[in-house]
């Protein structure tokens, strides 16, 4: 099954190597070549894009910005100069970042994240991840994951009324967790969205459990749970 695709890039170069990336991958089909938001806009709403290339750094409407404009987003792959941006990118749950320029094998490492909607509808309820504790590997259905901790080298996975440590950095297993509908909600903490129950001012409650919400996080998270 092919995946609908659209670029969105100010960038003449940068479009040109996407469109030959594009290309090459047998499970992508191109749409349309936009150069700024106003063009992808018009795109989206006359054709069905199922993953969008988005620049972050554009004129008048950043990547970011017009992201977080559309009400029901295609999954992005954000492509971008900037490593600053990351964190941004990720925090509207983006499928990755690809930080110019970047190779063919990077370009289809991040394609390979894609899901069809079938697909994601499904992931935390059949899906499983296996992650490594103290020597031990544990299988972990990601339905059953409640939240993560930051805890310097270390994070703390909760799921069920169970919990161990890996030895991991939080990114990395926020990514190896995907599908389990994980947000950002702090620095150090990570919750399941199934799993909330309400949030108060700047505490959510999941599972009988107080968390602060960071500032900086409140806005994606209020974004995740509208959608």
């Amino acid at each position: 099954m092919k995946i609908n695709c659209i670029i969105v890039d100010d960038e003449p170069a940068s479009r040109a190597v996407l469109q030959k990336y594009i290309a090459d991958t047998d499970t992508l089909d191109l749409i349309a070549v936009c150069k700024n938001a106003v063009a992808a806009n018009a795109a989206l709403r006359n054709h069905t894009v199922q993953l969008m290339f988005l620049d972050i750094n554009m004129p008048k409407i950043s990547g970011l910005q017009f992201l977080k404009s559309l009400s029901h987003p295609p999954q992005v792959i954000f492509t971008t100069a900037y490593p600053e941006y990351a964190v941004d990118g990720f925090e509207l749950n983006a499928l990755d970042y690809l930080l110019k320029p970047f190779s063919f094998e990077r370009f289809l490492k991040a394609v390979n994240k894609y899901t069809f909607p079938e697909e994601r509808s499904q992931t935390s309820e059949n899906k499983i991840v296996l992650l490594k504790s103290e020597k031990k590997l544990y299988r972990i259905p990601l339905k059953d994951l409640v939240y993560l901790e930051a805890l310097g080298d270390y994070v703390r996975v909760v799921f069920g009324t169970s919990s161990f440590l890996v030895n991991s950095t939080f990114q990395n297993l926020l990514e190896q967790v995907a599908g389990a509908n994980m947000v950002r909600i702090h620095r150090s903490f990570a919750i399941a969205l199934d799993k909330f129950e309400y949030i108060d001012g700047n505490q959510i409650v999941v599972n009988g459990k107080h968390f602060t919400i960071g500032k900086a996080y409140k806005k994606a998270l209020l974004h995740r749970i509208q959608a």
